[in-house]
């Protein structure tokens, strides 16, 4: 808009745009509001070359960041505050001391003096800068003959070939541990320093001409090493001839997969920039590649276009006072930005023409920066609220989660993905056959490697392999397996074995079988490449392959059938509770359980701090948000009332383990939620898997909060009852702080899109890289009858679709 910039209630400390700043003062009544722009003065000098440019009034992006850099070191700037008071729009410049009341000058200095969060999640923020280290100078290395070759590296004492350091004191080549880069280690080089008191190492595969990382184990951090060409020459490591690739990794260490990365990338191809509404890139926040290719994958989804973007207006006049913490709002804005067009724009001509003559043509700025998207939807999780890489399949999972558990409307768009899948179970002794059914949202197509086309190839590729390894020659290059999709597809179909098989049968174990049928078709059918797994020494690899994915799948003789005739069911009987004598396994057990069922509930901190400001106790603010599910202040602070007599009303949260909700229901928790409640989280859990709330919660309570007892009571009781509880749709009305949207209530059961079994590819996610906690994936889609590559910000024509590399495949049903 013309005037720019951030307003900021004074009052809740909460942002907003000149759009949106007249409907918060309408709604709230708050009428003081600081507001900030930011305007370009002029080009340092020197910093990118060529001439300063005419002085500017640059907007401030803060709702939705472009990936231009306002920050950047080749600009200055001069930064406005003043305040505004509603409803005149009286303006108060600032600094103002004589004016204001010293309360407001003191918020007013805090708020400008305040670290934007932008900018505390970026990866270069939390980068101290490195010192040199005390040892570097003084450093005594043996004199042993070692010679490091350039590829080939292993650790000298356990088989890892990743995550490799090299003490300088005597060359030794050993593995890290987890902390030193995110990935696994058995420990070895700090192992090493406790016995030898060698101080410096550096990691392998970081080697550049223009440094490398270097840590102290004396010091206990990175540390920097002015002398390191000196210390590695005495090892034979020339620093000039070690180069890097733009993805970060050395040349002679990425040979073997060199053409992965650049097949999928389409590297060395000219590839046609693409520009408008759909075409629009996403910032790397830091290893967030993984994001990017998913959300590109989902807002081309039309039921997910609807759901968002086509209810826009009407999820922003629903959107809490922060609707930094609402998903819909989130996922509403990201769309808008994917979808729109107005952050993907070709450039001018005549300003292509200046640049170039002024020589400091620069590539067009388009693109968004999902910080605030990334930032809600990894809150509370472990992994993706980090920044290493992580597996596209479990974000896409993750998001799906997100999308059942935020109802937009009457469509819930996520239902294009679910389907039901039957299980035959067999017990092989009896013949008797058990049959049930789960949601999924996934086909995962194992990787039938026996069925390789070119197997005299992969032999005498991993003969010279070994060779190499063995005279520390370089690697030759990588022979990649071709599988036949129908291999895959007839492997997903086969019978498997069922581990630890209790026949109820013959009330003890035996062997059994386990086939899996689609109960139902999906509307978008989701298949992923069953790349990763783990060798024999359990070490995570991955396969890497050549599939011939089809453009168009038929799946239909994968349908369901049922019991069939002569087919006798095993008997419904429970095996008997087996309780372990150690301990420990118990433990386990439930260690496993409580990762398994019960998701940890972020708690909404927004909403604690309004009801602290009530004068209730911190703790009690917490434990009613959690047990409230996260559903806002005013649900929250019904369960105060109801709970403020308690003894412990004030005492700390404690989350119960699994096994004691298991044990004792309800009342392992506390008297959850209002009148009995069951446990959000576990009411969280079933409504993801496609079943209606108003079901889920009439199972927990037959049940006794059991959760795998829930799910056979919802499969058993398919067929909704004809008269409702009306204390439980109160309830559930009272814990639904947003239900003026929320689905209106269908038939109870999954909801599916059941249909033909007839589907055709429109997109795939491709990664690269020897696992899902590193590497690089990319999104190309099918649009306008031809391929787009999405890289990031690089949105491309594809003039070569890797369709045969890919690692997560979107079908669509072609209409019968």
């Amino acid at each position: 808009d013309s005037e720019g910039g951030l307003y900021v209630c004074m009052n809740t400390f909460l942002g907003f745009g000149r759009e949106h700043i007249e409907r918060h003062y309408r709604k709230t009544g708050q009428c003081v509001y600081l507001h900030l722009k930011r305007h370009v003065v002029e080009k340092v000098p020197g910093a990118s070359g060529g001439a300063l440019p005419k002085r500017t009034n640059a907007k401030l992006f803060l709702d939705l960041e472009t990936s231009s850099d306002l920050s950047s070191d080749d600009f200055e700037y001069e930064d406005e505050a003043k305040l505004i008071i509603f409803p005149d729009h009286y303006e108060i410049s600032l600094p103002n001391i004589e004016e204001l009341p010293a309360l407001v000058t003191i918020a007013c200095d805090a708020l400008l003096s305040a670290k934007s969060p932008y900018r505390k999640q970026e990866p270069d923020s939390w980068e101290e800068e490195l010192q040199a280290s005390k040892h570097a100078k003084t450093l005594v290395q043996l004199d042993n003959g070692v010679r490091i070759p350039p590829s080939g590296w292993k650790c000298s004492k356990c088989d890892l070939r990743e995550n490799l350091w090299l003490n300088l004191t005597d060359g030794s080549v050993l593995c890290g541990k987890w902390f030193f880069d995110g990935s696994g280690g058995n420990g070895h080089a700090m192992e090493h320093y406790k016995e030898t008191g060698y101080p410096l190492a550096v990691k392998l595969g970081t080697i550049t001409p223009d440094g490398a990382d270097v840590y102290s184990f004396d010091e206990e951090e990175p540390v920097l090493d002015p002398h390191i060409a000196k210390h590695l020459a005495h090892f034979g490591i020339d620093m000039l001839q070690m180069q890097v690739t733009e993805n970060g990794l050395r040349d002679n260490d990425i040979k073997p997969r060199v053409s992965e990365w650049e097949v999928i990338q389409e590297a060395g191809v000219k590839l046609k920039p693409m520009y408008g509404p759909g075409y629009t890139g996403m910032k790397n926040l830091g290893n967030s590649c993984y994001l990017n290719a998913v959300m590109q994958a989902i807002f081309s989804i039309p039921e997910f276009q609807r759901a968002y973007v086509g209810n826009l207006p009407r999820i922003f006049d629903y959107s809490p006072l922060d609707p930094t913490q609402d998903f819909n709002t989130q996922m509403a804005k990201l769309g808008h930005g994917l979808l729109s067009g107005q952050y993907s724009k070709p450039p001018v001509k005549s300003e292509l023409i200046e640049q170039v003559m002024k020589e400091e043509h620069k590539p067009q700025h388009n693109g968004i920066s999902p910080r605030m998207f990334k930032a809600f939807v990894s809150k509370g999780h472990p992994e993706f609220s980090s920044n290493r890489q992580q597996d596209a399949q479990e974000f896409f999972l993750h998001l799906i989660n997100l999308v059942e558990r935020n109802p937009v409307g009457s469509e819930n768009p996520s239902d294009v993905f679910r389907f039901l899948v039957e299980e035959r179970t067999q017990c092989c002794q009896s013949r008797k056959v058990r049959y049930t059914e789960r949601v999924d949202y996934i086909m995962q197509l194992p990787v039938a490697m026996e069925a390789a086309t070119n197997k005299d190839e992969l032999i005498a590729y991993e003969l010279k392999r070994r060779e190499a390894e063995a005279a520390r020659r370089p690697l030759p290059e990588l022979v990649r397996a071709k599988i036949p999709f129908s291999a895959c597809l007839q492997a997903f179909s086969e019978p498997s074995n069922v581990e630890d098989f209790w026949s109820s049968a013959l009330q003890a174990k035996s062997a059994g079988v386990k086939t899996s049928r689609f109960a139902s078709f999906p509307e978008y059918l989701v298949v992923q490449i069953k790349k990763f797994t783990f060798g024999l020494d359990w070490i995570p690899k991955k396969l890497d392959v050549s599939i011939d994915m089809p453009d168009f799948l038929d799946i239909s003789h994968l349908r369901a059938r049922g019991l069939q005739p002569g087919e006798e069911e095993l008997p419904d009987i429970a095996p008997p509770i087996v309780i372990p004598d150690d301990p420990k396994v118990d433990e386990i057990r439930l260690s496993y359980f409580r990762k398994s069922f019960l998701v940890a509930l972020d708690i909404d901190e927004s909403s604690v701090m309004q009801l602290a400001e009530m004068g209730f106790p911190l703790e009690a603010c917490r434990k009613a948000v959690y047990y409230t599910g996260n559903l806002g202040a005013e649900v929250a602070f019904n369960w105060i009332i109801a709970h403020m007599e308690e003894p412990d009303f004030a005492e700390p949260l404690v989350i119960p383990a699994f096994g004691e909700v298991a044990s004792s229901g309800a009342a392992a928790l506390g008297a959850v939620g209002l009148d009995n409640q069951p446990p959000e989280e576990m009411i969280a859990i079933i409504i993801s898997m496609g079943f209606q709330r108003n079901l889920v919660i009439r199972a927990l309570k037959a049940t006794n909060n059991n959760l795998e007892r829930a799910l056979e009571w919802i499969f058993s009781h398919p067929d909704p009852e004809e008269e409702s509880d009306p204390a439980l749709d109160t309830m559930d009305m009272e814990n639904n702080a947003n239900a003026n949207i929320l689905a209106e209530t269908g038939s109870e059961g999954p909801r599916i899109k059941d249909g033909p079994g007839r589907y055709e590819l429109f997109g795939f996610i491709s990664h690269m890289g020897t696992s899902t906690m590193s590497g690089h994936y990319v999104c190309h889609l099918r649009k306008e009858g031809r391929w787009v590559i999405y890289n990031d910000l690089r949105v491309c024509a594809s003039e070569r679709p890797p369709k045969d590399l890919g690692y997560i495949y979107f079908y669509h049903r072609i209409p019968s």
